[in-house]
């Protein structure tokens, strides 16, 4: 399928670029991206075509059951689940503290198939807790499939640890390649975005 993610994720102002006025992350980090992919549910000619994309990755893998993360995976797992007609479950990375206490919801996973769809990947900690819930639950990982990654070291080293399979459809390589085809980031902006994928902690120390 011919789609170009990392230009719509740009277009529709879904991952923003500003390394000299960096944002400010709710972990009080700063950063000079910021990705917000709730904004591409808004766009109906946008968001079939991730389905379509997400569908497309999703076949390739035989799933039986689709699964999300709580909460920005759970509009896409349902889309796609939709789409190739599969049961539809979604996980959260913690525990209720109340009810039935579940971290996995909707059908039963134990012997499923299960592709899980996240939004983004950060740092992949919680992608990798709805991950252990569903293996815990009796089910088969087949991958993690997200839309987009900020392609941090730490969580390419955190699933690898982990034996977890995932997939993006647009990496950071291709997103800064392309705005840097649009005119939307200079050398310099260039040169802080590789220093700030290399060490986000380290490199928003210098903003404090």
């Amino acid at each position: 399928m011919n789609f170009d993610l990392a230009e719509a994720l740009l277009e529709a102002l879904a991952v923003r670029l500003s390394p000299k006025r960096p944002f400010t992350w709710a972990s009080g980090l700063k950063s000079p991206i910021y990705c917000d992919n709730r904004q591409l549910l808004g766009y109906p000619e946008l968001r079939r075509s991730i389905v379509l994309a997400l569908s497309e990755r999703a076949r390739a893998l035989h799933p039986t059951l689709i699964a999300g993360t709580a909460t920005a995976g759970i509009p896409w797992a349902a889309l796609v689940a939709g789409e190739l007609d599969l049961p539809l479950a979604y996980v959260r990375a913690e525990a209720k503290k109340h009810g039935m206490g579940r971290r996995v919801e909707g059908l039963a996973v134990q012997g499923h198939r299960v592709l899980l769809l996240e939004d983004l990947i950060s740092t992949g900690g919680s992608s990798l807790r709805c991950a252990e819930a569903l293996r815990e639950e009796g089910a088969e990982l087949l991958e993690i499939l997200a839309l987009f990654s900020y392609g941090l070291p730490a969580a390419e080293a955190a699933f690898r640890e982990a034996g977890v399979p995932w997939s993006v459809l647009a990496t950071f390589e291709q997103l800064l390649a392309k705005a840097v085809e649009q005119g939307l980031v200079d050398g310099e902006d260039q040169a802080a975005l590789a220093e700030w994928r290399k060490d986000p902690a380290a490199w928003s120390g210098r903003w404090t």
